[in-house]
């Protein structure tokens, strides 16, 4: 092509897809594609897809039709990501130009390449590597996503990720460290750990809380942040980690269900004592440490008791945010077998009210932190009709708007704040002012 060609990015699902979709953009801009947000249109359309629940597969197919509408007859889309591997026979007569699997996202990058210099490859004949990406820069997000540790060995009866991101797998501990070095180097202010079951990472005999340790002992003024993890195998180890100031007081611990013989059905690898213990160490270390969760709602064989039971543990652990999913039948999975299936009004009646009484919660600790001191990563300054703004994440996990001149704030940069009020709508800010900078 005469000029560079455009691509635009669909990233759909968990931060996993969001580190491969921010490391296959850097790639691509390397070889002097330009990243647009494909509202105008785009040359090429790379949709990174979702499919742990039935609405993720919906909204990865209408993702990919509107894609192929906005490509017409001259533009390329490239369909990968988990929709794919879960659905490899639905897609053989697909209207996607290529559609490519976990193990070969990777190669996205080479193909769209030689695809503008009018080569065809197919991406099945190069080497997967789950772990081949360029480190990613800041295109998409203030914050960068590091990618430690790939697929599943647990097969919860309800889950098909270790059907399409296969067998757990670390990375090296050394690429690891070269690719935070790399990122605090090129100016990234907080780092998010992000892997599919990290707990469980062991490379080269560095554990997981090992290579935590040698992450936070990187020279820089940065802050760590730990994205998903599992209840189970976190030990005094991992708690005292949260003693180090680079760390941030949040972890999105996923709970599932409240009730212990769900747990079991479900195939989980904790009880509900081992949850609500992980959360009063880390407690210990910060009363005000910031829990979020995930909670499924209506799995089969859950009665009233065992919702109540959610609805209790979601309370007492004092969870700042709850990312509810209401039961979704996945082909293949020991759950698609069980009995005693919950009714989808019923999966609607109660993840109202689990959302309902986490909202209410979710108000209260945040406002628990009006007239205190706050440190925030400003992700944005923009203007709006009451004046400039800044907009960043405290420590604890909290969104925050600055009133303030944008020629004093900027964007990726730590400041001090006190918190002065705080605002509505669902997910309410903090508001604060600005202290001495």
């Amino acid at each position: 092509m005469s000029t560079p060609a455009t691509v635009a990015f669909e990233t759909l699902g968990c931060k996993l897809n969001q580190y491969e979709t921010d490391a296959i953009a850097t790639e691509l801009r390397e070889r002097g594609f330009v990243v647009v947000d494909g509202t105008h249109g785009a040359d090429a359309y790379v949709i990174n897809s979702c499919t742990v629940t039935n609405k993720a597969d919906r909204k990865s197919r209408n993702t990919l039709n509107r894609a192929v509408r906005s490509a017409g007859n001259t533009g390329v889309v490239v369909l990968t990501g988990c929709f794919v591997d879960s659905h490899k026979e639905d897609l053989v007569d697909t209207t996607a130009t290529y559609v490519v699997d976990n193990a070969h996202k990777n190669t996205i990058p080479h193909v769209l390449d030689a695809h503008f210099r009018g080569e065809v490859i197919d991406p099945n004949d190069l080497d997967p590597n789950v772990f081949g990406f360029a480190p990613p820069t800041r295109i998409f997000h203030t914050r960068t996503n590091l990618k430690i540790q790939d697929g599943c060995d647990n097969f919860c009866t309800f889950c098909i990720i270790p059907f399409v991101r296969g067998r757990a797998r670390s990375r090296p501990a050394e690429a690891v460290l070269q690719e935070a070095r790399h990122a605090i180097e090129n100016g990234t202010r907080e780092l998010v750990l992000t892997g599919v079951n990290m707990s469980r990472y062991i490379a080269d005999g560095t554990d997981f809380v090992e290579l935590v340790h040698r992450i936070l002992a990187l020279d820089g003024d940065f802050r760590l942040r730990i994205s998903s993890l599992e209840p189970d195998q976190l030990d005094q180890r991992f708690v005292d980690l949260f003693q180090h100031p680079k760390m941030c007081p949040h972890l999105h611990l996923c709970l599932q269900s409240g009730s212990d013989r769900i747990l079991l059905a479900m195939r989980r690898m904790y009880t509900v004592s081992q949850y609500r213990d992980v959360v009063k160490r880390l407690r210990t270390v910060d009363p005000d440490f910031t829990i979020t969760t995930d909670v499924i709602v209506g799995f089969p064989g859950e009665g009233e008791q065992e919702f109540a039971e959610s609805m209790a543990v979601t309370d007492s652990a004092d969870v700042a945010h709850v990312h509810m999913f209401p039961y979704s039948l996945r082909s293949g999975t020991r759950a698609e077998r069980m009995p005693h299936h919950v009714t989808s009004d019923e999966k609607r009646a109660r993840g109202t009210r689990l959302q309902e009484a986490a909202q209410r919660r979710k108000r209260r600790i945040r406002e628990r932190f009006v007239g205190r001191r706050q440190r925030v990563l400003v992700e944005q300054v923009s203007t709006t009709p009451e004046g400039p703004v800044a907009t960043g994440l405290s420590e604890y996990y909290h969104p925050v708007r600055i009133s303030t001149d944008p020629d004093i704030v900027q964007a990726n940069t730590f400041y001090d704040v006190e918190v002065t009020a705080l605002g509505s709508g669902e997910d309410p800010p903090l508001i604060a002012r600005l202290l001495a900078v």
